[in-house]
């Protein structure tokens, strides 16, 4: 697991543990983790302005301020069926393990009547997926792309040819089922459509994007849509 990676789970952690909090050791066990680096790791999370709270001595620990907490939300059964859903079927989506960690912080605030109802509706629905690409190939794919980096990729092409390309990211697109990083290949000096499940490994280099925009790509699909869910 990447730092960057830890420092949200932990968090996700404290936030879980409410008023109880958790124990350094308890969370170095949890990620197979040092103390020390645990412990680092908080200093971290508390410079980048979370609010954690930590309590010395026998049954101390360290916790999130009550204020981190998503409050009450109000949605039907059958809607929060639907991001569980909508979440597990694409395991190979961008981001999405910060979309199923997203959902579960949504369905811990549900009322438990309604918590209670998701849980007895979501095992009526079923889904059945291909195995996700390489979560170090996919974490290096996703950093890129929200740092705006240049990503180096060893890529096998759809003839078996293979080549190590530098990769300025410009957007994830899926289609017929199929998900593609399309970006700046600094090999062709050209935009170029990757399908991320032929990418054989993949690093983030320090070096920035030139700013290579969405536009260049080129006219969607007309059913393609971003998928911030507004429309107009």
């Amino acid at each position: 697991m990447k730092r960057a990676e830890r420092l949200h789970a932990l968090s996700e952690m404290l936030r879980r543990s409410g008023s109880r909090g958790c124990s350094a050791e308890r969370l170095a066990r949890e990620f197979e983790v040092s103390v020390r680096t645990v412990k680092r790791d908080l200093a971290a999370l508390e410079r980048s302005g979370a609010p954690l709270w930590s309590r010395p001595g026998p049954g101390g620990g360290y916790g999130l301020a009550a204020a981190a907490s998503l409050p009450p939300v109000s949605l039907s059964p059958a809607q929060a069926v639907a991001l569980m859903a909508a979440v597990s079927a694409a395991p190979d989506a961008p981001y999405a393990d910060s979309a199923t960690a997203g959902v579960r912080k949504i369905l811990d605030v549900l009322d438990p009547r309604t918590r209670a109802r998701a849980d007895e509706l979501a095992h009526r629905v079923w889904v059945d997926t291909a195995p996700a690409p390489s979560r170090a190939i996919r974490s290096a794919l996703e950093e890129g792309m929200a740092d705006q980096r240049v990503v180096r990729i060893r890529y096998t092409a759809a003839d078996g040819s293979t080549t190590t390309r530098d990769v300025e990211p410009v957007l994830f697109a899926s289609t017929n089922g199929q998900w593609y990083l399309v970006g700046w290949c600094r090999l062709r000096d050209a935009m170029r459509w990757f399908t991320v499940s032929r990418v054989e490994r993949a690093s983030v280099t320090a070096a920035a994007c030139s700013g290579h925009t969405v536009e260049e790509v080129g006219e969607p699909p007309a059913n393609a849509r971003p998928v911030h869910g507004r429309s107009g």
